[in-house]
């Protein structure tokens, strides 16, 4: 398959930055014209920031699924679509290809019909990461139902909640998930949660860990019962439901400054275009590599950059059930050497978990395949950076820093693997069709080069969200109130000497010290420099002088065994690479931090500790390790 839109020269990109901005129909609507419509779109975009409106490719008829599977049989229908590798490294492997996955999503998609599932119906999906995931998620998009995947960590209240809020009469799970060495009794938290969701219809219940389970007459059915009832009838084929550009392909929920989460919806034309765009561009895909992303489908990285993005495109998409530590630290090493995996795309949360493991699980492995390396999920640090570079792609490897939300669909700042330059810790540029602006808090824009300012979008991209679910209000609250005609990031940013673009977190998280803004990202980056310390968080607290001091909670494993000697030292680290405005007043040794299951540190609950305020720390029950939170609450200094 041939990517024509596909960059590969700094020339190239500096024309496409250039005609994306001029004429910004004239260049999606090239784009666009690479893929299956069924129908072509009457008008590329309509806009309006202010109610929100967005509609791109307005009356355009497609179906994903077609774009993702069905064009490619002709060519590509022996090539691997996914790869899978097991929890347990003993466990055979299984690779579908295009033609497996097209049959399994045709079989699935008649048992979602069967079971009641109609367009524009919302379906749960909450499974581990197994290729049944894929194929549910799939077999929704072929009938024009609505996915919503909850990640397979979340509590019953959680999914309840997000239930409610979708009306989602349909759910999609297994009796358990293997995850490192724990078991997740995922049916057992489905039956909780639907004591409050007496509306749901049928749950459909996939055998992978044969625990015992509950099972329902009238409402639960097995996966495997379904499937061969479909066998049955003769594996009748089930062409793709037409869909209008617009309509809604899935729901994703994030959380919100509020307690209610919010449903990003995210549409079908748009999306698949911006997320083919940006994973072709930014990994610099060629035809026949393996692509690695370690993230969960539950996630927006897993949407994007395991399913929709490369299958799309006619990629080899490798799905990985376990976790990087389990059994050993070698794990994804092991991984690349065994599929010879040619892009990496991962987090700086695991980069910085298998640093700490040193270079002995690592040093028995080629890592020969890998051409390209990347990062997601927040900033990365500089040492992180340079680990990863050296050791895992032997300075051979361009890295990719991507930016993005789940609010955005796909990558929009990074540099283009080996095309356009990297910079240790920053994004760099924003893709064609992408156009940043850094506004001041009253919303004035901050030009030039060497600045820094709140991070906003001046115009529609495909991959946007277009609303919140059942709440149009609170997408415009959220995103476009803030600053007046502008999509609002709620992330800080510095723009270099040559306008490349760095993220400094989120602003809530920019603490203002002595009437100094200082991103908390930015001292984190400047702590976890320090030789002995494993990762950190900083958060602002009440200070009688400054207005806000800056309160740093820190996992250290330094040999130093005097705890007042190494506060010191890393106070002089941190002093060193940004200045002494930007000390910690106070550092707190921990254990751990507060994470959610995906691994995003829950700066919230250490401000809340910090304040003083333990008592209105919420519920903790979601995260990755609850009893940290007393730890640290009990130690606070």
């Amino acid at each position: 398959m041939s990517y024509p839109y596909q960059i590969k020269s700094v020339d190239q990109y500096n024309a496409a930055y250039e005609k994306s901005v001029k004429d910004p129909e004239g260049f999606w609507g090239e784009v666009a014209a690479n893929f299956y419509w069924r129908k072509k779109w009457d008008k590329v975009l309509e806009w309006n920031f202010k109610k929100p409106t967005i509609k791109w490719f307005g009356g355009g008829k497609l179906n994903i699924t077609e774009n993702c599977i069905d064009r490619h049989l002709d060519t590509l229908g022996n090539t691997p679509a996914i790869i899978w590798e097991s929890n347990d490294p003993e466990e055979h492997h299984r690779v579908l290809t295009y033609r497996d996955l097209h049959a399994k999503v045709v079989q699935f998609a008649n048992v979602l019909k069967n079971n009641g599932v109609k367009k524009g119906d919302r379906v749960c999906i909450y499974m581990g990461m197994v290729p049944e995931l894929a194929i549910a998620v799939l077999a929704c998009a072929r009938i024009g139902a609505i996915h919503s995947v909850v990640f397979g960590g979340f509590s019953a209240q959680s999914i309840a909640d997000r239930l409610q809020d979708a009306k989602a009469e349909f759910v999609v799970t297994m009796d358990g998930a293997f995850r490192g060495n724990k078991e997740i009794p995922l049916k057992s938290v489905i039956d909780d949660a639907l004591v409050q969701c007496p509306f749901v219809k049928r749950v459909i219940v996939l055998t992978r860990t044969r625990t015992a389970v509950s099972m329902i007459k009238g409402r639960d059915v097995w996966w495997e019962d379904e499937i061969r009832i479909v066998e049955t009838q003769g594996n009748p084929d089930c062409p793709a439901e037409e869909m209008d550009a617009e309509d809604m392909l899935f729901i994703l929920y994030t959380s919100g400054s509020t307690g209610k989460p919010k449903g990003v919806v995210h549409t079908c034309g748009g999306y698949m275009v911006y997320t083919n765009y940006s994973f072709v561009n930014v990994f610099q895909y060629q035809p026949g590599d393996v692509h690695f992303c370690t993230a969960d489908i539950g996630w927006i990285t897993g949407h994007s950059y395991i399913v929709y993005g490369p299958l799309s495109a006619g990629a080899t998409s490798l799905m990985f059930e376990g976790i990087p530590t389990w059994p050993n630290a070698g794990r994804f090493w092991d991984i690349v050497d065994k599929y010879k995996v040619n892009v990496l795309y991962t987090a700086p949360t695991a980069i910085r978990s298998l640093m700490g493991f040193g270079l002995d699980p690592v040093k028995d492995h080629k890592l020969d395949s890998l051409k390209v390396l990347g990062t997601v999920g927040e900033p990365i640090n500089e040492e992180a950076w340079h680990w990863y570079d050296e050791h895992i792609g032997k300075k051979k490897c361009p890295i990719v820093d991507t930016w993005w939300q789940t609010e955005t669909g796909g990558i929009l700042i990074s540099n283009l693997a080996g095309v356009t330059p990297a910079k240790p810790a920053h994004a760099t540029l924003p893709l064609p069709g992408v156009q940043p602006i850094l506004v001041d808090e009253n919303g004035k824009e901050v030009t030039g080069n060497s600045v820094s300012g709140n991070l906003c979008i001046k115009f529609p991209w495909p991959g946007m969200l277009r609303t919140t679910y059942g709440d149009h209000e609170r997408c415009r609250q959220n995103y476009f109130a803030t600053y007046d005609n502008l999509y609002f990031t709620g992330d800080g940013c510095l723009r270099d000497e040559v306008g490349n673009y760095r993220i400094t977190g989120r602003v809530d998280d920019v603490l203002n010290v002595s009437g100094h803004r200082i991103g908390t990202a930015e001292v984190e980056n400047a702590i976890n420099m320090h030789a002995g310390v494993v990762e950190s968080a900083v958060v602002g607290y009440p200070h009688d002088i400054k207005g806000q001091g800056i309160y740093a909670f820190v996992i250290y494993q330094g040999t130093h065994g005097d705890d007042t000697l190494a506060r010191q030292d890393i106070t002089k680290t941190v002093s060193r690479i940004i200045g002494a405005i930007a000390k910690p007043d106070k550092i707190q040794f921990v254990s751990g931090l507060p994470k959610t299951r995906s691994g995003k540190i829950m700066r919230r609950i250490l401000r809340k500790i910090a304040e003083g305020e333990i008592d209105k720390l919420g519920d903790t029950s979601t995260l990755l390790d609850p009893a940290v939170v007393n730890e640290i609450a009990n130690g606070r200094l």
